[in-house]
């Protein structure tokens, strides 16, 4: 593996937000299928530097084909996402391992529940440069033996892209709970979790940069006192981050006072972000919140939650959060969730 593709692997993979480069911008394309459109757009999306991510139709024949030709197969398109991105912030290296891990890249038949040519994975490179760093990653992957059979996802030079119809464009938006279950329910999510297990950090080198109670709260599931931990009355517009890999879980705007003594939340940022587990310790019946990334321990999710909110509470330890003023979010590679408060 080369240097900078282990540096990408580092920066993705260990959760480290990719940092802002005060320079002048410099705008690349890329271009990648693999299934469902709907679910490769959020997966770029949420990375500084990624400028826009256009769901369409590419590798086909007809000019200005519509989603019903494309489905009925009768114009050899495949579903796929044209990425404009500035490369002085994220490089293609970077889209490359994001691309990797949203995929069953060993599937030539179609993607999880969507079956057909249309659903197949491919990369269209862009250039010779796109090439070769996508053939090595494809190789380096292949080495890595993560999966139990051949990949066979395509590398392709790039031909004409058609965006597709504008209620494709960013669904995983504009209806964020059939996309979360369309997610799970295609066998998705489910699946990504087996070769890309939560990368979590050794306890020793985490002892080196937590504290004390947040590695017993993060790693050994232990609980903070109520009324006395850092953010359970921190009114403060921001969000809140996992604090062993900095991958943002959730926002003021969806804090709020429950008398409890934890911070109380009606909703995750990204309901994908954190993962659910039942919790049968204590001689109770509950539902144990940790984040999809690290790993870490949470809290609990409850349903005595207010009805206006939705009827949730997520009671979450402080311990296992970091907090990033609205003010920060942009120095520290948060802009992208800046929309969140309307900016």
């Amino acid at each position: 593996m080369s240097h900078s593709l282990k540096l990408t692997f580092i920066l993705l993979f260990g959760g480290l937000a990719v940092p802002l480069v005060a320079a002048e911008k410099s705008m690349k394309t890329a271009t990648f299928a693999g299934g469902c459109f709907w679910c490769m757009v959020k997966p770029f999306d949420q990375y500084e530097g990624v400028e826009k991510v256009v769901a369409g139709y590419t590798g086909g024949t007809t000019p200005h084909p519509t989603y019903k030709e494309v489905c009925e197969g009768k114009t050899g398109h495949v579903e796929a996402v044209r990425i404009t991105f500035e490369e002085k912030k994220i490089s293609y290296e970077q889209l490359l391992a994001i691309f990797w891990r949203q995929i069953d890249p060993t599937d030539d038949g179609g993607q999880f529940a969507d079956r057909g040519t249309t659903y197949r994975t491919a990369i269209f490179y862009h250039d010779a440069a796109q090439k070769a760093a996508a053939e090595e990653s494809r190789n380096t992957l292949q080495k890595e033996k993560r999966f139990t059979k051949p990949i066979r996802t395509e590398i392709l030079p790039v031909g004409e892209f058609f965006a597709a119809e504008e209620y494709h464009q960013d669904y995983y938006k504009k209806n964020p709970l059939p996309y979360a279950q369309y997610f799970a329910g295609s066998g998705r999510k489910e699946f990504l979790a087996t070769p890309w297990p939560p990368q979590r950090p050794e306890p020793e080198e985490l002892k080196k940069r937590l504290t004390p109670l947040q590695f017993e709260v993060t790693q050994r599931e232990k609980t903070e006192p109520a009324f006395r931990n850092d953010y359970w009355d921190n009114h403060a517009e921001g969000i809140y981050v996992d604090v062993v890999d900095g991958r943002p879980l959730f926002s003021s705007k969806d804090k709020f006072d429950s008398g409890c003594g934890w911070p109380s939340f009606s909703k995750p940022i990204d309901r994908l972000a954190v993962v659910e587990k039942s919790d049968t310790s204590q001689n109770m019946k509950r539902t144990e919140i940790r984040s999809f990334s690290a790993d870490s321990h949470l809290g609990h999710v409850f349903n005595d939650g207010p009805a206006k909110l939705g009827g949730l509470r997520y009671c979450i330890n402080s311990a296992s959060l970091r907090f990033v003023p609205k003010r920060k979010m942009l120095e520290e590679g948060y802009g992208n969730l800046l929309s969140l408060f309307g900016e």
